[in-house]
């Protein structure tokens, strides 16, 4: 164990020395030999600069964090997932910057109340461990806003988990435990949004859980409860049903028979409820407003581990020379219609921002089919090959080709005069002895704007992540705008998603998209559905550089996303 701590220290400060901002290793396999002692070595002035470690798969297992962590006091996001660590160092609360920590899929039997130290913690997951209790201490991380301590031990929450010093606690996620009541506490979290305690062995849910004013989401699944109404509720998964049996009194009692003393206090207790959330306008209400708003998080490079880099070529630069990418995760597609919703707008957004595609193009791609880096390059027609959503692989030139006749077949049935939206983008190709395209690292052409993007990267029911694309031949500020708006749109889609629960999907089958939404072809869409997520979306820059690895542009830089609606809210 000591030695792979100082090949650790080794691997961070090579890092550092280099100027990074970010380590990640996955699946690692530490060389043999000491490292240097934390801080010791000549990058140890820099430490602090770091802004994300991800240590996960460690092989033989790391066991123990070696000493010194509290050097990385720069570390915004810490992943230590999968690596049989059996306790975390009381030094972990001296990373007063840390807002994510993920140390799922270990052995922990405990975390430290050091924990409460970190007052900038809004995202902690710790499921998959051997946690018996939780620290009091959490209470104290004012803004925590997602907690996951699913696959475990527990026997309970703590009460200082539940209270409303938490005004900002909006995903609770507790599957998998050995929980045994929920206290009535949990009305005093204001923001809650998603709670997920299935698979325990819970008897009641406390009446109290109605008062929560933001609750759209619960799952009690694999609970033996005593009010056998309630139970049939819970494992439908009406919410909605189950708020308004809890909130006309609950168990033994239906609407309706409840005295009038007993409906008068209902009554007011929901309308101190309702006035507490509107009250506090020293800032407070401020920040529960925004609760009610499209969140937007964006994640700086510096913090995405995950980030696709794209390189462009000279050749690009008379065919179409403007391009901006990024990363969004966080958006739900499994549920019921809400992948055919993300493509009709995507439609909708090309047929109207986009201007029929003659001023920019958007492709949408599934993260973990692309294999970057990825190059923007123009190569000749004759030599492009594709294979098209829904169809075989065919050279860009017959695939112009049979849309130029497709298009033309269609004007004649339509009896139109003028030319179709089709055959205005694909004149943006006439004359050009080069083709635009976007090419993975194994040489595969994945995007051929205007036209359409492959049916090696298309996104499914199943799609946690997503790569989008935009291009232009007209400038980068439009690229830009037409970004904007689809990630807006985006965040207003996933909002409904969320707040309009659909049935489950049977399978995870990739039955979803076979073919590409412009004009004339229609997309086979699977309508069962799935699971509901939260409705926030994180937004990860992708850098674009030229042959020589100078930035061209990042996305979404400062000035970008700043959307005039007052209904969204950016955080950077």
């Amino acid at each position: 164990m000591a030695e792979r701590g100082g090949r650790l220290w080794a691997e961070i400060e090579r890092a550092v020395g280099q100027g990074r901002r970010e380590l990640v290793l996955r699946g690692w396999e530490p060389e043999p030999g000491e490292g240097p002692e934390p801080g010791q070595g000549q990058a140890a002035g820099r430490l602090g600069l770091l802004q994300h470690l991800e240590v996960s798969g460690v092989v033989a297992g790391l066991r123990a964090l070696p000493a010194g962590l509290g050097l990385l006091s720069g570390l915004r996001s810490l992943v230590l997932s999968r690596d049989r660590l059996t306790a975390l160092p009381a030094e972990l609360g001296e990373l007063r910057a840390l807002q994510a920590l993920d140390v799922s899929d270990n052995e922990l039997e405990a975390l430290p109340e050091a924990l409460g130290r970190l007052a900038a913690l809004h995202s902690l997951t710790a499921s998959g461990n051997r946690l018996t209790a939780l620290p009091a201490a959490l209470g104290r991380c004012l803004r925590l806003a997602a907690l996951n301590v699913s696959a475990n031990r527990l026997s309970g929450l703590p009460p200082e988990l539940l209270q409303p010093g938490l005004a900002l606690l909006s995903a609770l996620s507790a599957a998998d435990n050995c929980i045994l009541q929920l206290g009535p506490g949990v009305s005093e979290l204001p923001a809650l949004r998603t709670l997920d305690l299935s698979n325990n062995q819970l008897t009641e849910i406390p009446c109290e859980l109605a008062d929560c004013p933001k609750l759209k989401e619960i799952n009690f699944k694999g609970n033996k409860l005593k009010d056998k109404r309630l139970e049939k509720m819970v494992n439908g998964c009406q919410t909605k049903s189950i708020l308004d049996y809890l909130r006309s009194g609950g168990r033994g009692k239906g609407k309706g028979k409840m005295d009038n003393a007993e409906k008068g206090e209902l009554k007011e207790k929901a309308r101190k409820k309702k006035k507490a959330v509107k009250k506090d306008d020293d800032g407070e209400s401020d920040g529960m407003e925004d609760l009610n708003k499209l969140v937007v998080r964006v994640l700086h490079i510096s913090e995405s581990p995950s980030t696709v880099l794209v390189k462009v070529t000279a050749n690009i630069k008379d065919v179409r020379p403007y391009i901006v990418c990024c990363i969004v995760e966080g958006m739900n597609l499994r549920p019921g219609n809400a992948l055919k919703r993300f493509l009709i707008a995507q439609t909708k957004l090309h047929d109207d921002v986009c201007q029929r595609r003659t001023l920019a193009t958007i492709a949408t791609h599934d993260l973990h089919l692309v294999k970057g880096p990825l190059l923007y390059d123009a190569r000749p027609s004759h030599s492009l090959k594709i294979t098209p959503l829904g169809r075989k692989e065919v050279q860009a030139t017959d695939l112009v080709r049979q849309l130029q006749l497709e298009a033309d077949e269609q004007r004649k049935q339509k009896k139109r005069q003028n030319v179709s939206g089709l055959h205005k983008y694909l004149q943006l190709l006439n004359g050009k002895e080069n083709f635009p395209c976007l090419v993975d690292a194994e040489d595969h052409v994945i995007s051929f704007p205007p036209i359409t993007n492959s049916d090696k990267t298309k996104i499914r029911k199943a799609t946690g992540q997503l790569f989008l694309e935009v291009t232009s031949s007209t400038s980068l500020q439009v690229c830009k705008d037409v970004m904007d708006s689809l990630i807006v749109r985006m965040a207003e889609l996933n909002k409904f998603t969320f707040e309009n629960q659909e049935q489950e999907s049977v399978s995870d089958d990739e039955t979803d998209v076979s073919i590409d939404r412009s004009e004339g072809w229609e997309p086979v869409v699977d309508l069962t559905t799935s699971k509901t997520a939260s409705p926030e979306l994180t937004v990860k820059q992708v850098r674009v550089v030229d042959a020589d690895g100078s930035l061209k542009v990042v996305y979404p830089a400062k000035t970008d996303l700043n959307v005039d609606a007052s209904y969204v809210t950016v955080i950077r």
